[in-house]
């Protein structure tokens, strides 16, 4: 697996001539941020040696490298999925390979099905923890020290600093952001209400179908993470009603600006 991670990382480097410090995982319904950036060259999934493809609607399935303010950056339009099919080594190796590229910080984002009845849909969620709730571990298997020590340290996922930068962000522009922990699910079902209500004993604010995999092999690497979620439907009891994936990409979309907003002045301030 090495081997792949490192030829797909010179591939990528050969190919931008580059090594940007930034990448950004762009979630469902949330790929318009790429519309803020100045790319400078736009990669298919399917070019990229040994990298999966994308099969969920709202995922473009590309590679995008630019520049976003004034910082270099690699965004993923469109991330993979557990409930695709893919191993966990698959769903997580585009982060391995971001990090042989150059990057020191990872920005991820989702949307997110609320479990905290103070949050509302639509509304922007500073992700401050995570619970794994995955059937399958993504450094199950054996370790490669040349990525990460055996036994990682998952006290502090999600980096207070980029947190706290976020929230004045927000304050100065009027947009109201939460912070709540993100419980991680395999998916592709929706939760039932038994299960929303599970999730939100257990500590859950907020509920999805990605992240933390990606998070958990990032902090493996050493990389700082800034974690970013949209409500797009309620989990919260007596406001449960049924909901389609076309649903929440609307949602999502409808927030995205005020998201989109966050992020570019985020990563500008770095």
């Amino acid at each position: 697996m090495l081997e792949k991670i490192k030829a797909t990382a010179n591939f990528i480097k050969e190919r931008i001539n580059s090594s940007p410090e930034i990448g950004i995982i762009l979630g469902t319904g949330l790929g318009g941020l790429v519309n803020e950036i100045e790319i400078i060259d736009s990669i298919p999934y399917g070019e990229i040696p040994n990298f999966p493809i994308s099969t969920v609607e709202g995922h473009a399935g590309r590679l995008i490298y630019g520049k976003l303010g004034n910082k270099e950056i690699l965004a993923m339009q469109g991330r993979f999925h557990y409930y695709e099919g893919y191993s966990m080594l698959e769903v997580t190796f585009p982060v391995r390979v971001l990090k042989l590229v150059g990057i020191t910080s990872l920005f991820v984002s989702n949307a997110s099905g609320g479990l905290n009845p103070d949050f509302q849909v639509g509304e922007i969620v500073l992700i401050t923890d995570h619970i794994n709730f995955f059937p399958e571990h993504p450094l199950r298997g054996k370790n490669e020290a040349d990525l990460g020590t055996r036994f990682p340290d998952m006290s502090r996922c999600y980096d207070e600093r980029l947190r706290h930068k976020a929230k004045l962000i927000a304050l100065e522009n009027n947009v109201t952001v939460r912070e709540g922990v993100y419980a991680g699910v395999s998916g592709p079902t929706f939760e039932t209400p038994a299960e929303y209500k599970m999730f939100r004993i257990l500590g859950g604010d907020l509920v999805g179908m990605s992240t933390v995999p990606e998070v958990i092999v990032a902090r493996h690497m050493n990389l700082k993470v800034f974690g970013i979620s949209i409500v797009t439907d309620s989990g919260v009891p007596g406001e449960i009603v049924e909901v389609s994936h076309e649903e929440v990409q609307e949602v999502a979309m409808k927030a995205e600006p005020k998201m989109t907003l966050i992020m570019k002045k985020l990563i500008e301030s770095l």
